[in-house]
């Protein structure tokens, strides 16, 4: 590990700032080989906060060509620059300081600050990159109004943008012209926005609540312009979703997004300029499968909510990110819900905690939803933040309801209304606008882990009473050893032969809310609590954690016909699927066992029976029975091992492979009607219903093909009439992994032939080719990095091939000879300073290599240790590889 370790920075030692800035001016002046930067900041010492006399900017690759006080240029000695900052020794109590800085957006591929994406400008300020532009006090607690123009070559950048309103447009001469935009709301650096480049848009208009009009425009290339409809849809559904749900009104006169190929993130929020991805804004039919439609809308949503949810009200520091993140997480998942299906949207999400949260929770980079210190920011946008932090405001709400929590949302934004603020600001609001103490609850936000509930039931059929009793405990984690008892909203029900039993719960009201008779949330609050049911006339099931109800790991020790019960008969849908989670689970894992000790795997008839059962059953929710039959991942599988005493990669392939060919085989018939009957005959639309039908019958394909080869027939067939994307791609992945070598290379040749022009439709090939099977595969994914759809310096490719093998092929992965983890290695090493970003991201599968059993485990640490002697390490990868190696 290198000497020279960057330092941490703890919230603790937060400090407001000495300075505020009141209003920013900047000109940017843009041409091929470099971009000048001129910045006018209107400055004045913050009054309550103890005097410092010098003053400090961060600035990062900055060449600085004058500095002005005052109208005034400054000589070299009355200030200092240093790798990450500018120092002005002496300044006025309120001042003007004036800069003209030269940066290289061509040279900057760590995609942050001001950098080209081909022939585009575009930013990325979130989180520190505005340093990156002009010095600056680049802080989210220091919010100013922002003027700006920009200058460029009019034939190359005809569209000038940035936040806010535009002012004027004017013609200078020489082939180049300039814009010039105002934003009215006070923002943080951050939120800072400029694009310039040769776009086209699609342009539509928004009537607000309130009668005002508001003008839409989504700027894409011109190629793309056909792929645009559904994002504005989704825009305007989230415009009105918002003002209907939350009250809150869009603010200015316009709202652009722009469509970028080069993007470290998904989308950014700035402030009326939300530039995204690519791959997040850009579908159609033929390019763009159900589940991107569904990002698509998923993600505009988002970026839109944050209008008020982190644009009007900000974090104070970075520790607070999950203020803005986990609460516009949470909307944006009531909106999905609310577009589409709440049952199958709660799998969904209980999906990404349960296999990835959790993952990140029981590792070395675990933390509170609330960081308590980091190196490198970046590394902190974390699904713990995210995710984690959606559900910990979930959990105010169910605790809370529905109406109590608007007043809270509604008091939250109008007290912190242009304010960078704090979680605890956030959960005040909420608790004065209820009434309700949500003292230890807090405690989400400060402790990391995964909380375990161990529940247990006792039936006493004399007095007709059930007791269940809880335990919570939540394991140790870095830095936090001893963990305090949380406030948990458990929901639950008790169900009987015939179906979900009425409750009635002897004494503790105050400890439970109820939603209906057979639907209750009891708040778990210490470390064992009892609770007992009266008037119950026959021995129940419990059906636990309805609705996922908090982001818990649960163990209660059900039986297999316990589990089928509530599979096939509760009335709550999260539980029907969670009971086919975990019937699936034991049954894999004895499977594996047997498997290991040399046996032939047999699995349980009562499973292929059960599962069975749901497919034939034509009345169900053909999304639900698709979630409920798809089989728990690989990677999945290895962290439940982990905690069993180490995950051994082969044997958990093979148990899976053998469960999913007897499911295959035992319900071939049930499959192929399955099959059959959900096919879509008419034009292809997003909608619900349809990608429900789409869902099983791909799904459906996936099992008829290991049930008996010659239905691989019935695959090709498929992936050369299909009408879609989401029926081709099926097609295609059960071709590349259950065909012949032959059937494979053709249908990827013929896929790559098609849609070559395609870049997003390129990436999902790559991704594909990225999880093929058996021996080879490594090599075919090294081989790809020649191949000219590829590009290093475009994360989308990185994490379609790169950790599309790491992530979505794990026997390859992690090959006996380690060859797997050096290849990762390898390209870790070349992003290390090219996109310190990417590089750290894709080290997490090296990270938990304390999960593998045998050689695995030591071969991983092995390669962290390599890349920790590597010098110049950047600080975003340094921070991991050193937590991970920490004993």
């Amino acid at each position: 590990m290198r000497d020279a370790r960057p330092s941490a920075i703890y919230l603790k030692d937060y400090r407001p700032p000495a300075f505020l800035i009141e209003r920013t001016e900047l000109a940017f002046d843009l041409h091929e080989d470099h971009a000048i930067v001129e910045a006018t900041l209107h400055l004045r010492r913050n009054s309550g906060v103890a005097p410092e006399e010098a003053l400090v900017l961060h600035g990062q690759d900055l060449e600085l060509q004058w500095l002005a006080l005052d109208g005034r240029e400054l000589s070299a000695g009355e200030y200092s620059q240093s790798d990450d900052g500018l120092r002005i020794a002496r300044v006025p109590q309120q001042f003007t300081l004036s800069s003209r800085t030269r940066i290289r957006p061509q040279d900057n591929t760590s995609l942050e600050g001001l950098y080209k994406s081909r022939t585009l400008f575009c930013t990325q300020c979130e989180a520190e990159g505005f340093r990156k532009i002009t010095w600056y006090l680049d802080r989210p607690d220091v919010m100013a109004e922002f003027d700006v123009s920009i200058e460029a070559d009019k034939a190359r950048y005809p569209v000038l943008l940035s936040n806010g309103n535009p002012v004027a447009a004017e013609d200078l001469g020489n082939g180049r012209h300039r814009a010039r935009w105002h934003d009215p709301f006070p923002k943080p650096a951050y939120l800072f926005a400029l694009v310039a480049g040769d776009l086209h848009s699609v342009d539509d208009h928004f009537t607000t609540a309130s009668g005002r009009q508001v003008g839409l425009r989504i700027f894409v290339e011109e190629k793309d312009l056909d792929k645009c409809e559904h994002a504005m849809v989704s825009l305007k559904k989230s415009m009105r979703w918002d003002e209907e749900v939350y009250g809150r009104e869009y603010d200015l006169d316009i709202f652009n997004i722009v469509a970028v190929d080069d993007f470290n993130m998904g989308a950014m929020e700035n402030k009326s300029l939300n530039i995204f991805n690519s791959s997040c804004v850009l579908c159609s039919p033929q390019t763009t499968t159900d589940k991107g439609f569904q990002t698509v809308e998923a993600i505009v949503a988002h970026e839109y909510f944050h209008n008020w949810s982190g644009n009007r009200v900000t974090c104070r520091d970075w520790f607070q990110l999950s203020l803005k993140e986990g609460f516009t997480v949470f909307r944006d998942a009531e909106f999905s819900a609310d577009m589409g299906s709440r049952t199958v949207k709660r799998v969904e999400d209980a999906t990404v905690m349960r296999t990835a949260q959790f993952a990140e929770d029981a590792g070395p980079m675990a933390h509170p939803v609330r960081p308590d210190s980091f190196i490198e920011i970046s590394n902190f946008y974390t699904l713990t933040v995210y995710e984690k932090g959606a559900e910990v405001v979930r959990m105010i709400h169910t605790l809370l309801g529905a109406e109590a929590f608007r007043k809270g949302a509604d008091l939250y934004f109008e007290r912190h209304d242009g304010q960078a603020v704090t979680c605890e600001d956030f959960v005040r609001a909420m608790e004065d606008a209820s009434g309700v103490d949500l003292g230890q609850f807090r405690r989400w936000y400060a402790q990391a882990g995964t909380p375990v509930l161990s529940v247990a039931g006792a039936y006493d059929e004399a007095a007709q009473t059930y007791a269940l009793t809880v335990r919570q405990s939540t394991p140790p984690t870095p830095g936090q050893a001893h963990k305090e008892p949380l406030l948990i909203p458990l929901a639950l029900g008790l169900l009987g032969d015939a179906g979900n039993l009425p409750l009635q719960l002897a004494g503790a009201a105050p400890n439970v809310e109820s939603a209906d008779n057979t639907h209750l949330v009891l708040k778990v609050s210490e470390a064992e609590q009892t609770f007992v049911f009266s008037g119950v006339r026959e021995r129940p099931v419990p059906s636990l954690l309805r609705g996922f109800s908090a982001p818990v790991r649960l163990e209660y020790d059900y039986s297999r016909a316990e589990l089928c019960a509530l599979m096939s008969r509760d009335n709550d849908g999260f539980v029907r699927w969670d009971a086919a989670q975990q019937l699936a689970i034991s049954v894999l894992q004895e499977a594996e066992e047997q498997i290991h000790a040399g046996a032939a795997p047999v699995v349980d008839p009562l499973y292929l029976n059960a599962c069975q059962t749901l497919l034939e059953d034509a009345s169900l929710d053909a999304a639900m029975v698709a979630e409920m039959l798809r089989l728990p991942g690989e990677g999945y599988l290895a962290e439940l091992a982990a905690r069993r005493g180490g995950a051994r990669v082969l044997s958990i392939h093979l148990a899976r492979e053998a469960v999913h060919k007897a499911l295959a085989v035992h319900a071939e018939a049930a499959w192929l009607d399955a099959y059959r009957r959900n096919a879509v005959n008419t034009p292809y639309a997003p909608e619900a219903g349809q990608i429900a039908a789409r869902s099983l019958r791909n799904l459906s394909l996936e099992y008829l093909v290991l049930a008996r080869d010659e239905h691989i027939a019935l695959a090709r067939a498929q992936f050369a009439s299909a009408g879609n994307m989401t029926d081709s791609l099926a097609a295609l992945k059960v071709i590349s992994q259950r065909g012949s070598a032959a059937q494979r290379d053709e249908a990827l040749d013929d896929f790559y032939r098609r849609w070559k022009s395609e870049t997003l439709v390129v990436n999902q090939w790559l991704q594909v080719q990225a999880a093929v099977p058996g021996e080879g595969a490594l090599e075919r994914v090294q081989g790809l990095l020649q191949h000219e759809a590829f590009d290093l310096r475009n994360p989308n490719k990185v994490r379609a091939l790169v950790a599309g093998f790491a992530n979505g092929n794990p026997l390859q992965f992690h090959r006996a000879d380690g060859a797997g983890y050096r290849f990762l290695g390898e390209v870790i090493e070349a992003l290390n300073t090219r996109n310190p970003q990417i590089a750290a991201r894709l080290l997490v599968p090296l990270t938990r290599w304390r999960n593998y059993a045998g050689d695995q485990g030591p071969a991983m640490r092995s390669e962290l240790e390599c890349l920790a002697a590597l010098p110049d390490l950047s600080p975003d990868v340094f921070e991991v590889l050193s937590k991970s190696l920490q004993d």
